[in-house]
């Protein structure tokens, strides 16, 4: 009978011998993105000429339309940790956030390029970590056909660092930038607020997804925010909407935080803005939840970022035309873009105030 270290010597010695070589991921990851293709109505497959297996990826262009390019970095400890981050989730996410700005471009994602450097720790005893983190890669690429056409594997002397670009195409002169809003336009956004920002919360306070509260009946409402921080969903089809349709004059997603990201809507358009407490949509949970854990709900929905909602403007004469949901998700309208003398402020009632910028920022204290 083989004792246990005799196994772990053997496992070790196999390692050794026969390495997993990032050849052989990328040739795994090379067959994953060809089976995208393997649909006829895939519409991609026409556009791209030559994908993984050369030096650069080749893709038509074609008269009328316009291409969306967007990049996005994350860096372990900084916009994740490996403890509370499972690495199907940290995938999705990896894509989730550049989806969103391809969304609030209001244009349609169509490519995808994703490099990943990890530590030799990682790659030698956590050999399914990256396995996983693209097989959850791939399955938010498949629900919006987006299809893998490059990127890059290498060696990180310690953290985990990810560059995920997206690639889309909107019809020439449809894209919707930051800078079209106008005083008189209506301020909008989709979905809920606050809900990833109190994930993040509940996280640091030591909250995992899978653990067992049997006797703690909020825990549902804990896994479901801790979701909205780990797995974001990007408003495609709302963001193709008001691209398509030309309904939104300005738009941008919150990644940053409502504060922040209404801050660089008005200084890109040259306007002011105001919006009421009344109207913002805070997420249900927190409310629920997140006043008992000396949580400000109405704090986390102005500053907390990652909500990746679409923050987007509608002049007087679009606002009949919106939808009431896409794909599920409904919109509210919290406020009024103003002249720029008017500054960015938030009314609560009577009461009406300076609303300061206040979301993340990578170099503060």
């Amino acid at each position: 009978m083989i004792k246990d270290d005799e196994k772990t010597a053997a496992r070790q010695t196999q390692k050794h011998l026969f390495p997993r070589s990032e050849f052989d991921l990328i040739r795994s990851v090379r067959q994953r993105a060809a089976s995208q293709s393997s649909h006829a109505s895939n519409p991609q497959q026409s556009l791209l000429i030559q994908g993984i297996g050369d030096d650069a990826a080749v893709i038509k262009q074609h008269t009328g339309r316009e291409t969306v390019v967007t990049t996005d970095l994350l860096v372990e400890d900084i916009d994740f940790r490996r403890d509370s981050s499972p690495p199907a989730l940290l995938g999705h996410k990896a894509l989730a956030v550049s989806l969103s700005d391809i969304a609030a471009m209001g244009a349609r994602p169509r490519f995808s390029l994703l490099s990943i450097g990890v530590s030799l720790h990682v790659w030698e005893e956590e050999s399914n970590f990256v396995d996983e983190f693209y097989e959850g890669f791939f399955n938010l690429a498949d629900r919006y056909d987006v299809r893998l056409i490059g990127g890059d594997i290498s060696r990180t002397p310690e953290k985990i660092v990810i560059d995920s670009i997206a690639m889309g195409e909107s019809a020439a002169g449809r894209s919707v930038s930051r800078s079209g809003a106008k005083a008189g336009d209506l301020i909008f956004v989709t979905g809920s607020l606050g809900g990833a920002a109190a994930g993040l919360r509940l996280l640091e306070r030591g909250a995992r997804l899978g653990q067992e509260h049997p006797d703690e009946p909020e825990w549902k409402l804990v896994e479901e925010l801790i979701l909205r921080q780990l797995r974001p969903e990007p408003r495609v089809g709302w963001g193709l909407v008001l691209g398509e349709e030309q309904l939104a004059s300005a738009m941008i997603d919150i990644s940053d935080g409502l504060s922040s990201d209404l801050h660089h809507l008005c200084e890109e358009s040259g306007a002011g803005a105001l919006i009421e407490t009344v109207r913002l949509p805070i997420d249900e949970p927190v409310k629920d939840l997140c006043g008992r854990r000396a949580l400000d709900p109405l704090l986390l929905a102005l500053h907390g970022g990652e909500d990746f909602e679409l923050l987007f403007t509608v002049p007087p004469e679009n606002v009949a035309n919106l939808p009431t949901r896409v794909d599920g998700v409904s919109v509210t309208r919290i406020g009024e873009i103003k002249e720029a003398s008017h500054g960015v402020r938030i009314a609560e009632g009577s009461r009406v105030w300076d609303l300061t910028a206040q979301g993340w920022q990578h170099f503060t204290k």
